[in-house]
Protein backbone atom coordinates (compact mmCIF):
# COMPACT_ATOMS: atom_id res chain seq x y z
CA UNK A 1 0.00 0.00 0.00
CA UNK A 2 3.52 2.44 0.21
CA UNK A 3 4.37 4.16 -2.64
CA UNK A 4 8.12 4.08 -1.02
CA UNK A 5 10.57 2.42 1.22
CA UNK A 6 12.10 3.22 4.34
CA UNK A 7 15.39 1.85 4.97
CA UNK A 8 17.11 2.88 8.76
CA UNK A 9 20.18 1.49 9.66
CA UNK A 10 22.04 3.28 12.40
CA UNK A 11 25.49 4.77 12.25
CA UNK A 12 27.39 2.76 14.79
CA UNK A 13 26.41 -0.07 12.35
CA UNK A 14 29.36 -1.96 11.30
CA UNK A 15 28.80 -1.62 7.32
CA UNK A 16 25.86 0.29 6.26
CA UNK A 17 25.78 -0.89 2.66
CA UNK A 18 25.89 -4.61 4.03
CA UNK A 19 22.88 -3.97 6.38
CA UNK A 20 21.50 -2.38 3.74
CA UNK A 21 21.90 -5.16 1.32
CA UNK A 22 20.51 -7.58 4.15
CA UNK A 23 17.48 -5.67 4.59
CA UNK A 24 16.99 -6.05 1.10
CA UNK A 25 17.56 -9.48 0.80
CA UNK A 26 14.87 -10.06 3.48
CA UNK A 27 12.35 -8.22 1.78
CA UNK A 28 13.31 -9.95 -1.19
CA UNK A 29 12.17 -13.37 0.35
CA UNK A 30 9.21 -11.93 1.95
CA UNK A 31 7.59 -10.14 -1.67
CA UNK A 32 9.70 -9.92 -4.32
CA UNK A 33 7.08 -7.27 -5.76
CA UNK A 34 8.08 -4.60 -3.27
CA UNK A 35 12.06 -4.35 -4.70
CA UNK A 36 10.18 -2.21 -7.47
CA UNK A 37 9.45 0.50 -5.22
CA UNK A 38 10.85 3.90 -4.63
CA UNK A 39 13.59 3.46 -1.73
CA UNK A 40 15.04 6.53 0.75
CA UNK A 41 18.14 5.37 3.39
CA UNK A 42 18.38 6.99 6.44
CA UNK A 43 21.68 6.60 8.77
CA UNK A 44 20.13 7.00 11.99
CA UNK A 45 21.92 7.87 15.26
CA UNK A 46 24.07 10.91 13.24
CA UNK A 47 23.75 13.03 15.93
CA UNK A 48 27.10 10.93 17.41
CA UNK A 49 28.80 11.75 13.84
CA UNK A 50 31.15 14.80 12.99
CA UNK A 51 30.76 16.50 9.20
CA UNK A 52 34.03 14.72 8.64
CA UNK A 53 32.96 11.42 9.90
CA UNK A 54 29.93 11.77 8.33
CA UNK A 55 31.66 12.47 4.91
CA UNK A 56 33.47 9.42 5.13
CA UNK A 57 30.76 7.16 5.55
CA UNK A 58 28.65 8.94 2.45
CA UNK A 59 31.24 7.35 0.54
CA UNK A 60 30.51 3.92 1.69
CA UNK A 61 26.94 3.86 1.26
CA UNK A 62 25.07 1.98 -1.30
CA UNK A 63 24.92 4.82 -4.50
CA UNK A 64 21.44 5.29 -6.45
CA UNK A 65 19.33 5.68 -3.41
CA UNK A 66 18.38 8.99 -1.81
CA UNK A 67 20.42 9.47 1.54
CA UNK A 68 19.93 11.08 4.54
CA UNK A 69 21.92 11.45 7.72
CA UNK A 70 19.32 11.81 10.93
CA UNK A 71 18.96 12.00 14.57
CA UNK A 72 15.73 11.65 16.32
CA UNK A 73 17.56 12.99 19.57
CA UNK A 74 18.80 16.20 17.83
CA UNK A 75 15.82 16.58 15.66
CA UNK A 76 18.69 16.83 12.70
CA UNK A 77 17.43 16.48 8.76
CA UNK A 78 14.23 15.02 10.15
CA UNK A 79 12.14 17.71 8.22
CA UNK A 80 14.16 16.77 5.49
CA UNK A 81 13.00 13.08 5.67
CA UNK A 82 9.37 14.06 5.96
CA UNK A 83 9.85 16.50 2.77
CA UNK A 84 11.84 13.76 0.78
CA UNK A 85 9.21 11.18 1.50
CA UNK A 86 6.27 13.59 0.31
CA UNK A 87 8.10 14.35 -2.54
CA UNK A 88 8.47 10.58 -3.58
Amino acid sequence: RNSILLFMVPADAGNIKKDYEILLSELERYNPELLHKKRILAISKSDMLDEELEEAMKKECPKGIPLLFISSVTGKNIQALKDLIWRA
